[in-house]
């Protein structure tokens, strides 16, 4: 079989060329995040990372004790029952830039229809190349359904987006994880445990009974990055999942069956969603088990918010957009609504990954943004709109720890074990919490979401 075709990964040397910020698209080609963190580590780049092990291969982290790795997680704690990835075949290990897209490329030739590789948005290019679809969790879970020949559905993300392709796609199907220690310490900050004894509290204070109108004391809400248990609690307590984009629309649902709205596990995408919709601060109380809500906080409460964040976008500050305008006079900063109130307040725009690409694609040539959200997607945005200027709002590199667990490595890994026949890494829901999970994901499905604005 011959690939003369395919030219052989840039070496570090020949890619080597200014950057001036961590996204600026001044130059002809910028670098990506992997690329600027070697560069880095050799002092070769001027950037800063906010860790020295950035550079190191993922699977020395995962000979390490468990943890999310390097990057925005790396202080988050990571819970004992996380899946942890075994060591990576040495072959794979030793394997050459150059020899992995050989290997990757020829494996996704001979799987041909078979397989369907499923790239997140904030994944690192030198995986999100080999994708067939690029996109939000729910996006990537949605395109794999229109591939019906896929036997194997290799999911280049992070442990619950697995979940969710595995939970909408047919049982012979088989969805799979290239490194298993891909997990979200956002998604991890809310068990089904915790979310339970919560739920429990709330009606030992609010009962059980509906009001007037029908509605039930409170419906719990959650947003797409959790576990497929906690949508299964949703589908068997009335409630619904929300994405970024959709979580205005999904409130109103909410609001139209329930007094209140139990939502989580981001206190930050709950926040912000509400406060535009005009609900008040001291409406939205934040649920701690360390720092008990009174009854007359839970009582008078509209929107109960659980207290999990997002790493990387809580790293966004009103200083950095601040900054960025002293710095570039006429800035557009957009961020993520997983950022904190101040940021989004600051900002001239916020939306989901989605909004994000749209807002840049339509914007008239030589638009400067300032973007808060995971800079492998940000990056990516600048080389492919080299007509605007795009940098990331926070000048230290960052990207997502779990993200950045899945390397070309562990890709070629997989795949070519699917051409022996042999499954690795696979994700699987039990049929007990994939079923009220869909039933929570259907209902999400049935509401109208928000007009663009």
């Amino acid at each position: 079989m011959q690939f003369s075709h395919i030219q052989p990964t840039r070496t570090l040397r020949a890619a080597r060329v200014e950057v001036t910020r961590s996204c600026n698209t001044k130059e002809a080609h910028v670098l990506s995040v992997d690329e600027t963190i070697q560069l880095i580590q050799i002092g070769q780049a001027t950037q800063k990372t906010c860790s020295s092990k950035l550079s190191e291969a993922p699977w020395v982290w995962d000979a390490e004790q468990p943890a999310y790795g390097p990057g925005a997680s790396m202080a988050d704690h990571l819970p004992a029952e996380s899946p942890h990835q075994g060591i990576l075949p040495v072959e794979y290990q030793k394997a050459s830039a150059a020899e992995l897209d050989l290997r990757i490329r020829a494996a996704k030739h001979a799987l041909g229809e078979r397989l369907v590789i499923l790239g997140h948005f904030y994944q690192r290019d030198e995986v999100v190349k080999y994708a067939d679809f690029v996109g939000d969790s729910f996006q990537l879970a949605q395109a794999a359904k229109t591939r019906p020949n896929a036997e194997a559905i290799v999911f280049c993300g992070v442990h619950f987006m697995a979940e969710t392709a595995d939970m909408l796609s047919r049982a012979d199907q088989s969805v799979i994880l290239p490194n298993l220690a891909a997990g979200c310490s956002m998604a991890d900050m809310a068990d089904l445990d915790s979310v339970t004894d919560c739920w429990e509290q709330l009606h030992e204070i609010l009962g059980e009974s509906p009001d007037a109108a029908g509605r039930q004391p409170v419906i719990p809400v959650t947003y797409m990055n959790s576990s497929a248990a906690l949508k299964g609690f949703c589908g068997e307590h009335g409630g619904i999942v929300c994405t970024s984009s959709n979580a205005a629309a999904v409130l109103r649902w909410a609001f139209e069956r329930g007094q209140r709205v139990l939502f989580f596990p981001d206190q930050h995408l709950g926040r912000n969603t509400g406060k535009a919709m005009g609900i008040s601060l001291d409406q939205m109380p934040l649920w701690n088990p360390s720092k008990p809500l009174t009854a007359a906080a839970i009582q008078d409460a509209k929107v109960i918010l659980w207290h999990g964040f997002c790493s990387v976008h809580k790293r966004f500050s009103v200083e950095q957009v601040e900054r960025a305008r002293r710095e570039h006079p006429g800035v557009r900063v957009i961020v993520h609504p997983e950022s904190p109130m101040e940021v989004v307040d600051t900002a001239d725009g916020a939306g989901s990954t989605d909004f994000i690409v749209k807002a840049i694609e339509a914007a008239q040539p030589g638009t400067t943004f300032a973007v808060g959200t995971e800079i492998n997607l940000v990056q990516r945005l600048a080389n492919q709109h080299p007509e605007h200027t795009i940098f990331c709002l926070d000048p230290v590199i960052c990207p997502c720890s779990t993200m950045y667990r899945i390397h070309p490595g562990y890709l070629a890994w997989v795949l070519e074990s699917l051409e022996r026949g042999e499954v690795l890494n696979r994700i699987t829901v039990p049929e007990s919490v994939a079923i009220p999970a869909r039933i929570a994901l259907e209902r999400m499905l049935s509401v109208r979401p928000d007009a663009p604005k």
